[in-house]
C-alpha cells in the first residue's frame, strides 16, 4: 500500500534539520534495511522556493506499522526537527 507522510518542520529548526541533512540522506539511501520502498521524497519549501519547511514521502508499504516505524527512525525525527507529521494512505491514480 501506498503511504503520503507529510512531515511540517517546528518554527526555527532549520538548523537543527541541516545539522541532521547528511545522516537524514544516508538513512534514506538504506534500501533493503528500510521497513519500506520510497518512491519519492524530498523537502517541503517555504514560498521563496528555497527554504526547507518540512519533508514529503511517498512510500510502499505492507501496512501502517512499516509507515510509521520508517518514519520513527529517520534522523530527523531523533533530532525533533519535525513538529507535525501526518502519515495517510494514498491511492495512486496517475503517474
Amino acid at each position: 500500500m501506498l503511504f503520503a507522510i507529510h512531515a511540517l518542520d517546528k518554527p526555527g529548526a532549520l538548523p537543527v534539520r541541516l545539522a541532521n541533512y547528511d545522516a537524514h540522506k544516508a538513512y534514506l539511501e538504506g534500501g533493503d534495511r528500510l521497513p519500506v520502498t520510497i518512491v519519492m521524497s524530498g523537502p517541503l519549501v517555504s514560498d521563496d522556493g528555497a527554504t526547507m519547511i518540512g519533508s514529503l514521502f511517498l512510500v510502499e508499504a505492507p501496512g501502517r506499522a512499516e509507515a510509521e516505524a520508517f518514519n520513527r527512525a529517520d534522523p530527523f525525527a531523533a533530532a525533533g526537527v519535525w513538529e507535525k507529521v501526518t502519515i495517510t494512505g494514498f491511492f495512486r491514480r496517475k503517474g
